[in-house]
């Protein structure tokens, strides 16, 4: 009974705190004290009596009430915190009044008069200083707030074990404990391990949970690409909290030393309440959230730097974020370890199987821990080094693998797809990566993707193929950042397997039709980047990817029907016209798709009714990454990026990025290495606009124009070399003037530049599997050629005649929609109109709410479709021309596959007919033991894209961080109806 009149006498006072037309005196301890001391209120209680109307109704027409509630609050903590809680009576004010401020103070940020209310003293409450008032009298009372959370983190008996003998009647002086002996869990820079208090851990998350309400003042403003720090955090983070370090290194401890599993009793879960678990969710929250504060290019510089000097003592530069600056200081390998395991084995939790059916805990928190991986690698390199330096990096690889392909099908998880693959953009520019990426996948964790006996370099492409060919429309924007990562590791890869060889050449299949050339100004470089993976794999990787290179010829019909792509008008109105009758979408046929392995579960979309949270749009590819080239001894040298709108094209070499076949990729790259990189940089392809960033590598990647600037492109290469008729192939000749890179050990042999004539597309129609390809002048394909992959959008879609849909095509029925140059993220047409569904320029924003509802799963049929489905009919039609076609394929970098097709076609074919082979073993073999030492063109250098941190991922990191925040804390639900505005939370 006591209880239930306490939660009345509560609900009495906040009745009466509504009521009351008049301002109650802040002297009037007996109303206030209603609120906190004669209670023992649960925080769902508070949440339950405290109503949303009525804090706003306090808010409008009594202000000053509420300004005293909030001042009054703070007041207790403040004395709490002194004292050090000595009592259990204090103990539960201390707990009334963070429950009381955690349910208010989203109401506060809300109003943006209220907003200051925090940072400003209230008249006549100068005990809010306290003992820590400076000169000028009273601490903001967000100040005050702060502090004394602060000191509460480390109140012994009420958060942390008392060290004090136990017959000792005497408190701890609060102000004179060294909280570097009270760290919450052993691990870095401690090595004692506390026992565990579940009280203790109750009353520290609580706390986190306030902590936490205060920094979410942040999500009550509308994203910006300003560096708006927030106070909030900068405080609390800044030299005034004399306990900055023991908390950020207990908050980091309790993560990472955490073990869902224990002893790994099953079902130990379901007996056993785990207050471990939330206290970690919570810290791991406010960890990302106060790393989160430095963000701006300038910020960003300066913590780059800052992890890239020695670790010894540093003098912080200006007003530095201790949590951002101690993070970059971990230096010692056995820290590094401990961080590493803690966060790998946090990872693989949800891929646990057991025969069991749920008897293994699983966590949901590991999008927070995607983040805190991302900033443990951006802010430490020593950190991003370490984990590349063995092949515990695969233990974080397969795990986010899995995420991804899980997640694909799911609208309500785009922002986990999109931190996924960040990671691995970031992981990518490091050559450790890709080498480490040929270690045998052995460990089978059932996934929807075919079953595949390969390296972990399979495992990637195989979900990256899947993500692009069945995910859901909202992930076209990554579409460049998927195929950037497969760039960045192909110089690397040793042998990748039939299955993904083909993934790779289905891809390039898909990307390469006509209509979808020729549907959206940036869609030719989704195939400049997969030559690009091709013609790394045969200068560098030959000799082990026989595969790939049996898959490249027996597709050497997609290579010949782009060198001859045909760009008069008839042949561009054909290919739209056949957009538009296409209603089906990818064949999945070509891709050779298999059974999934066992135990899988196929992915599936968001069920209806679930809350997602909107992001803004995603940079380009090109402000994403920079460009460097690998040097002989294996440092990598920053290519000077220029301006889009300068289009380095001029300066920039001659190659064209090489594109790739996406669908065949037989992982079989031509055996030489090394020889043949051609064009001396092995211009990657680029998102649009992005390539010019880079000048040195610009040819190819044209940067998707609005009609008529295409152009802007051809002035660039000169040589561009690529792969013309029978007789111009020596186009090559003139790029190799950069030495060749080396590669991995023992790839780089061969590099010799030796052919400088391109081999001679062969005409569409001998493809043959094996026949020699070229001796045939280039012809334009028929209009139904083409493999529909590219997203065509006209609307109205009509079906098309039978045969005319090459397997792929996945046609689109918007209109594509033109950009202006270099504007749109290369990755999906961008649509100014509010209704487009998806993400087109807009990446994964979704502001408006009804977006979702329209496809919330996308057939695996979809694959070109995707990139431009989400297009508004409103959108301007893009209007390809003859001069824009010219202008990017004179500068596709065939000239390497061209040559591999001309030496080793003949012979294929002459070894079938003279053994009459009908197995493809036997052709492999000879494959194999090849060799085309002395007969590719000059190597090009190797070319990596780098993650480069700016001003737009940080903002899409801030949106994305608060929004998993904001849709993980449902109990009690702290911002739920309150009027965010830093994004939308919109239901599928």
């Amino acid at each position: 009974m006591g209880n239930a009149d306490s939660k009345l006498n509560f609900r009495k006072a906040v009745i009466q705190l509504t009521t009351k037309t008049q301002p109650v005196e802040a002297t009037d301890d007996a109303f206030w004290d209603q609120f906190w001391t004669e209670t023992a209120t649960t925080v769902q209680d508070v949440f339950a009596l405290v109503p949303a109307a009525e804090i706003r109704a306090v808010r409008e027409e009594s202000p000053s009430n509420l300004a005293t509630l909030c001042y009054k609050a703070v007041e207790k903590l403040v004395q709490g915190a002194d004292s050090g809680c000595p009592s259990e009576k204090e103990r539960q004010i201390v707990l009334n009044c963070v429950r009381l401020l955690t349910r208010i103070l989203p109401y506060i940020f809300e109003d943006a008069d209220w907003r200051g209310f925090f940072w400003s003293t209230v008249p006549g409450a100068g005990r809010a200083g306290q003992d820590e008032g400076d000169d000028d009298g009273a601490r903001p009372l967000a100040e005050s707030l702060l502090l004394a959370v602060s000191d509460l983190f480390f109140c012994p008996d009420f958060t942390v074990q008392s060290h004090k003998s136990a017959g000792s009647d005497t408190a701890e002086d609060m102000q004179s404990i060294d909280s570097c002996e009270y760290i919450w869990e052993a691990g870095v820079g401690f090595a004692q391990s506390p026992p565990l208090n579940y009280i203790h851990d109750l009353n520290r998350m609580e706390l986190l949970k306030l902590l936490l309400t205060c920094f979410s003042e942040a999500m009550y403003l509308p994203p910006s690409a300003d560096n708006i720090l927030n106070p909030w955090v900068t405080f609390f983070c800044a030299t005034d909290n004399r306990h900055s370090l023991p908390l950020f290194t207990s908050l980091l401890n309790v993560v990472c030393a955490y073990d869902p599993v224990g002893y790994g009793i099953p079902y130990n879960h379901l007996m056993f309440s785990d207050y471990r678990e939330v206290l970690v969710e919570h810290a791991v929250q406010v960890l990302i959230v106060t790393l989160e504060h430095e963000t701006g290019p300038a910020a960003a510089q300066h913590s780059l730097d800052h992890s890239d000097s020695t670790m010894e003592d540093q003098e912080p530069v200006g007003p530095d974020n201790l949590f951002v600056n101690y993070l970059s200081r971990i230096h010692r390998e056995e820290d590094f370890s401990f961080i590493l395991k803690g966060l790998a084995r946090l990872m693989t939790n949800p891929l646990i199987q057991t025969y069991l059916p749920n008897s293994a805990k699983k966590i949901q928190f590991h999008q927070e821990l995607l983040v805190l991986f991302w900033k443990l690698c951006d802010f430490n390199k020593k950190f991003l080094f370490f984990v590349l330096k063995s092949s515990d990096v695969l233990d974080v690889l397969v795990p986010i693998l899995f995420y991804l392909n899980d997640a694909r099908a799911d609208q309500s998880r785009v922002g986990l797809l999109h931190i996924g693959v960040f990671i691995l953009l970031l992981l990518s520019g490091e050559r450790n990566f890709g080498v480490r990426l040929n270690k045998p996948y052995s460990v089978r964790v059932p996934m929807d993707i075919p079953v595949f006996t390969g390296t972990h370099a399979d495992l990637l492409i195989v979900i990256f193929h899947k993500i692009i060919t069945s995910g859901h429309q909202r992930l076209q924007p990554l579409f460049d950042c998927l195929l950037t990562v497969v760039v960045n590791v192909s110089p690397y890869l040793k042998s990748l397997s039939m299955v993904a060889a083909n993934k790779l050449l289905h891809l390039l299949e898909a990307f390469s039709t006509n209509w979808f050339l020729f549907s959206a100004s940036q869609n030719h470089h989704l195939v400049f980047f997969l030559l690009e993976v091709f013609n790394n794999i045969i200068q560098y990787q030959f000799d082990g990817n026989c595969n790939l290179v049996y898959a490249i010829i027996r597709k050497r019909n997609v290579f010949h029907q782009l060198a001859n792509l045909s760009s008069d008008p008839a042949t561009i109105h054909k290919a739209l016209q056949v957009k538009k009758k296409s209603t089906a979408g990818i064949s999945r046929i070509n891709s050779q798709e298999t059974i999934s392995m066992e135990g899988s579960r196929p992915a599936v979309p968001a069920e209806p009714g679930t809350l997602k949270a909107s992001l803004v749009a995603i940079p380009a590819i090109d402000k994403l990454t920079e460009k460097a080239h690998v040097s002989e001894d294996g440092t990598m040298v920053c290519l000077q990026q220029m301006t889009t709108d300068q289009h380095a094209h001029s300066t920039q070499h001659t190659h064209a990025p090489q594109p790739q076949a996406a669908g065949d990729q037989d992982a079989h790259s031509p055996p030489t290495h090394a020889h043949s990189t051609q064009h001396t940089h092995a211009p990657q392809p680029q998102a649009a606009g992005d390539q010019d960033a880079h000048s040195t590598q610009h040819t190819h990647a044209p940067q998707p124009q609005a009609a008529g600037d295409q152009d802007a492109h051809s002035t660039q290469h000169t040589h561009a070399p690529q792969p013309q008729a029978a007789g111009d192939q020596d186009a090559h000749s003139t790029q190799h003037t950069h030495a060749p890179q080396p590669q991995a050990a023992g790839d780089q042999d061969a590099h010799s530049p030796q052919h400088t004539h391109a081999p001679q597309p062969q005409a569409a129609g001998d493809q043959d599997a094996h026949s020699p390809q070229h001796t045939h002048a280039p012809q334009p394909q028929a209009a139904g050629d083409q493999h529909a992959h590219s997203p065509q959008h006209t609307h109205a879609p009509q079906p098309q005649a039978a045969g005319d849909q090459d397997a792929h095509s996945t046609q689109h029925t918007h209109a594509p929609q033109p950009q202006a140059a270099g504007d749109q993220h290369r990755h999906s047409p961008r649509s100014s109109a509010a209704d487009t569904s998806g993400i087109a320029g807009a990446s994964d924003t979704e502001s408006n709410s009804g977006r979702d509802n329209k496809e919330a799963f996308q057939p695996e049929s979809e694959l070109a479709r995707s990139r431009l489905s989400s297009v508004s009919s409103s959108a301007t039609y893009w209007n390809p021309t003859p001069d824009w076609v010219i202008s990017w394929k004179s500068k596709l970098p065939l000239q390497t596959i061209m040559r591999l097709l001309q030496v080793l076609v003949p012979q294929v074919e002459k070894i079938c007919i003279d053994k009459g082979l009908t197995d493809e073993s036997e052709i492999l073999k000879f494959l194999q033991h090849g060799t085309l030492v002395g007969l590719l063109p000059v190597p090009h250098p190797i070319l990596i894209r780098k993650y480069q941190a700016n001003a737009g991922t940080a903002m899409w990191f801030r949106t994305y961080m608060w929004g998993v925040i904001y849709l993980r804390n449902v109990d009690p639900p702290i911002w739920y109806d309150t009027d965010v505005r830093l994004f939308e939370i919109q239901r599928i």
